[in-house]
């Protein structure tokens, strides 16, 4: 079939520079001149992109992606807000049936599954049991939304991971479309949506606020990147793994600095990286702090892509296209770089991060003594050696002997022994014990698209497994082990290998078809183990082969997170601790007392290569993707809503309607500058979503417990903060309500503040609704890398709800910035150098902020004035982060989904 192309060979022709454009900017340049209708992408956006500096501009350019892709945390959400949209519009007096998205969008239900069960053959059974009892109301509403919204798809749960089954099914390469054939690109309301950039497919993570404006037609504006040139060469060495060298990346790629910026791979090495292998890299963008890191397409891409069934007319196409349209990748391309930086993959070591930032790479012969380090640094402890630890624990003495079950859990009390520097506990329950302490491992996960996707470090994980077992140790008992798989595909592949039953006998049991504790959905520890980990103050850790390790992430009591191979994560929780060198030091004594070493179980890579080439087929892929939308039976009996319009319940806990529609004006107001502001939090570094509108469980006494609480919910049935994005009650009381934020204008750790009218101490939220009362507008001061981390959106529009009108910080991450200014909140920079400490601010000043009314700009420096209690005045200039004009013109509506939403009504 013919179609038709916007031509970049015919634009080459007439200007030379686009063969050394890089891939990332070709395909830019190609969307722009196939959507070039001289209004909202014009003339001169083609411009800056084929006239590309790579020094950089500050000139902006729109991207129009072909498809958007959710996962149900956000997802929820945005389905609310398109309800929201259509319910104003019918108030208006207009046809809600005809708000829908303008291009295809794929949802997959993948964050809500949580590993309460685990250990058993039942765990799966009984956890997805769990998910659709706490999630139907959720589940309904995007039911409804299967039904009553067109170009909208909902993959149910239990079928994978958004990221994988994107990757191993949903991307095209190239799309053919209305007649037209052009690179497949899409957006993400997941910051890990890069990461099938590994599958030549240019898509980045954004908040749901701007997916939701893609949905509707919108192109989405940002500043022309930078692209920066990640020279790969060498080779994979044997007893390293992808993993161990998408950390390595991370930490090269995050010292250099590639915020706001594209990554792209050249180099010899694609010559032998498998499209998992560079998937497992684009997956970490966000850790690295870039856009995406792209891989072109190339012979890797086809044989992937016949290998997981596309089929072989759509793997014509794509070679087709990229050859004629200088998009394929021959490894002797002249492509000029922002800059270039280089690894020798030779080089590699066994690698894991931790203990709460991605970028912290600690080689594994180095973690025991590092660990030490980490001990006194983060907690002033000095380190206990193991044996010491052992004999001068405390006892804790359970076990009733009821039979346990989800209601019915053993709870015991714990006998403190006076030892003062001594953190470790020992554990007599039923016929066990054992003794925990700092630096044990209480949760060990194979977890998260990073690596699910990768058939090498799964099989490579199986096969650790089997060798384990047949040298006779377990998993240590006090570690909470899980198996999450990215895609059904995966136990395909591992049942016919024989290997997920030597998994299983080192409890690594199938717990659910999500991200689990990636995303904070670990479950409770056992109630002996808790109890323990609070009562002794134990710095435990958890071992896990996902992408985020951030505080409180993966679970509130576990202090210490380290991302590893899923290989790692088997051999850890054999060990059963962070501080021990697996290079050295024995895994674990055999039943006869003989040591067994790290190297004794660990596979070669043709042991990986040939069990993976005997037991991966591409029937899999048919048989699991013939029926991804048609769900499990809990799905099929799912009983939803009918009709165009949603008819909200005013009485549910999950669901109800989006306040930041109702009633808009038919015109925005002016902008006003900012008068009388106090400060609701004075934050540090690197504070990311996760502590600004945490996705994780909260407790009975946080706001948001009292509230559920006090509408008859259970403390058992809160589910977690990601589960209640489509309630904003909740949500406006989980903003800043991470338990290990810190808030430098109070004392106490949390999601507290000080109220300064009286000078107590109140919840965050307790605090801003008194401000709100008083009509007092709020700022936020924070430091470097303000916002880094998930693409969460209810961290902005949690602070808009607070009355947070400003955010002003010494640089911010891409998305979070972007989600601010999508909710009417002003993102503001410290100027060059400075920030609030070295301003002389404490957080106690009265500021006032002139420059948003009146003419407004992108970069602006707007005027702050702080006021201390004495009279003393501060001044400096702050620059306003609004990077483009369609920024301002979201600002000025409020935000960006009522700039649309204005629009519709005006049609």
């Amino acid at each position: 079939m013919n179609y038709q192309i916007a031509s970049l060979k015919k634009l080459e022709e007439e200007n030379k520079k686009i063969g050394k454009l890089p891939f990332s900017i070709r395909i830019l340049l190609e969307n722009v001149l196939r959507n070039h209708d001289g209004f909202a992408i014009t003339d001169e956006h083609l411009n800056t992109l084929v006239n590309w500096n790579p020094s950089g501009t500050d000139k902006e350019v729109p991207f129009k992606p072909a498809r958007v892709l959710m996962q149900d945390f956000t997802g929820v959400p945005a389905v609310v807000d398109m309800a929201s949209i259509r319910a104003e519009v019918i108030r208006k007096g207009g046809d809600g049936s005809k708000i829908n998205p303008a291009v295809p969008v794929d949802l997959v239900i993948d964050h809500s599954v949580q590993v309460d069960y685990f250990g058993t053959n039942y765990a799966y059974l009984n956890n997805v049991g769990l998910e659709y009892e706490r999630n139907a109301e959720r589940y309904e509403l995007l039911k409804w939304g299967q039904q009553a919204l067109d170009n909208f798809t909902v993959v149910p749960p239990g079928m994978g991971i958004c990221h994988q089954v994107n990757l191993e099914y949903l991307a095209k390469g190239v799309i053919a479309r209305d007649g037209w054939a052009f690179p497949d690109t899409l957006v993400g309301t997941d910051s890990h949506t890069p990461m099938v950039n590994g599958i030549g497919v240019i898509a980045w993570g954004v908040g749901g606020i701007e997916a939701e404006a893609a949905m509707l037609g919108q192109p989405i504006y940002f500043t022309c990147p930078q692209v920066i040139g990640l020279k790969l060469t060498g080779k994979i060495p044997p007893g390293c793994t992808a993993t161990d060298m998408v950390l390595t990346i991370t930490k090269l790629l995050r010292d250099y600095g590639v915020v706001g910026k594209f990554v792209e791979v050249f180099g010899d090495a694609l010559d032998f990286l498998s499209v998992t292998d560079r998937a497992t890299i684009s997956n970490m963008s966000p850790e690295f702090g870039c856009t995406v890191t792209y891989f072109p397409i190339d012979n890797q891409t086809l044989e992937y892509m016949r290998r997981t069934n596309r089929s072989e007319e759509q793997i014509a196409l794509v070679e087709t296209y990229c050859k004629d349209n200088l998009l394929w990748r021959t490894g002797h391309e002249q492509i000029e770089y922002s800059h270039v930086l280089e690894l020798n993959l030779d080089t590699l070591e066994p690698t894991v991060s931790g203990p709460k930032r991605p970028q912290d790479k600690i080689l594994v012969k180095d973690f025991a003594p590092q660990f030490s380090r980490l001990l006194e640094a983060e907690y002033r402890r000095n380190y206990v050696p193991v044996k010491q630890r052992q004999e001068q624990a405390w006892l804790y003495e359970g076990g009733s002997g009821s039979e346990f079950t989800y209601e019915n859990r053993p709870t015991d009390d714990v006998i403190q022994v006076e030892t003062e520097d001594i953190h470790s506990v020992r554990i007599k329950i039923k016929n066990q014990e054992y003794v925990l302490s700092d630096g044990s491992i209480v949760i060990a996960a194979i977890t998260s698209c990073t690596n699910t996707s990768n058939p090498a470090v799964m099989v490579g994980a199986g096969l650790v497994a089997r060798k384990a077992v047949a040298r006779g140790i377990r998993t240590k008992s006090w570690v909470k082990t899980s198996l999450a798989p990215g895609s059904k595909v995966v136990t395909e592949y591992l049942q016919r290998a024989n290997l997920l039953e030597d998994l299983e006998a080192l409890r690594f049991h199938t717990v659910g078809y999500g991200c689990t504790s990636c995303i904070g959905n670990s479950g409770p520890l056992p109630p002996h183990i808790a109890e323990a980990v609070d009562k002794g103050d134990l710095v435990v850790a958890s071992v896990l082969s996902g992408n985020r390790n951030f505080e409180a992430r993966v679970h509130p009591q576990v202090k210490m997170n380290f991302l590893m191979s899923p290989m790692l994560v088997v051999a850890y929780a054999l060990a059963g601790r962070v501080d021990v060198d697996l290079l050295n030091e024995p895994l674990s004594y055999d039943p006869n007392g003989n040591p067994v070493y790290l190297r004794d179980i660990w596979p070669t890579q043709e042991e990986i290569t040939d069990t993976i080439d005997r037991c991966m087929r591409t029937s899999d892929f048919k048989e699991v993707y013939d029926v991804i939308f048609d769900g499990g039976d809990d799905w099929k009996k799912l009983t939803a809503p009918q009709g165009k319009n949603f008819e909200w319940n005013e009485q549910s806990t999950y669901v109800q309607e989006a306040p930041f529609f109702k009633n808009i004006t038919s015109e925005p107001l002016p902008a006003q500058d900012i008068s009388k502001a106090k400060v609701l939090l004075y934050l540090g570094d690197s504070v990311t979503t996760d502590h600004i509108s945490p996705a994780g469980s909260f407790k009975a006494d946080s706001a948001a417990g009292t509230y559920l609480i006090d509408k008859g919910v259970d403390p058992k049935d809160f589910n977690s903060y990601g589960s209640r994005r489509g309630n904003h009650e909740v949500m406006m009381r989980g903003t800043f309500a991470n338990v290990r934020i810190r808030n430098r204008i109070t004392e106490k750790e949390g999601g507290y503040t000080t109220y300064f009218p009286t000078g107590e101490t109140l919840s965050v939220y307790a605090a801003a609704m008194k401000y709100v009362e008083t009509q007092t507008p709020l700022i936020v001061l924070a430091g470097k890398e303000y916002g880094s981390g998930s693409s969460r959106d209810w961290a902005a529009k949690g602070a808009n709800l607070l009355g947070i009108k400003a955010v002003i910080a010494e640089s911010f991450e891409r998305i979070h910035r972007s989600n601010l200014v999508g909710m009417g909140v002003v993102p503001m920079e410290f100027p060059g150098g400075e920030n609030a400490e070295s301003l002389g601010l404490d957080g106690t000043e009265i500021f006032d902020i002139s420059g948003i009314s009146g003419d407004l700009y992108p970069h602006k420096l707007l005027n702050v004035k702080a006021t201390k209690n004495n009279g003393e005045i501060i001044e400096f200039q702050s620059k306003a982060r609004f990077d483009s004009a369609i920024e301002i013109e979201y600002y000025r509506h409020g935000g960006i989904l009522h700039y649309v939403l204005r629009g519709f009504l005006k049609k």
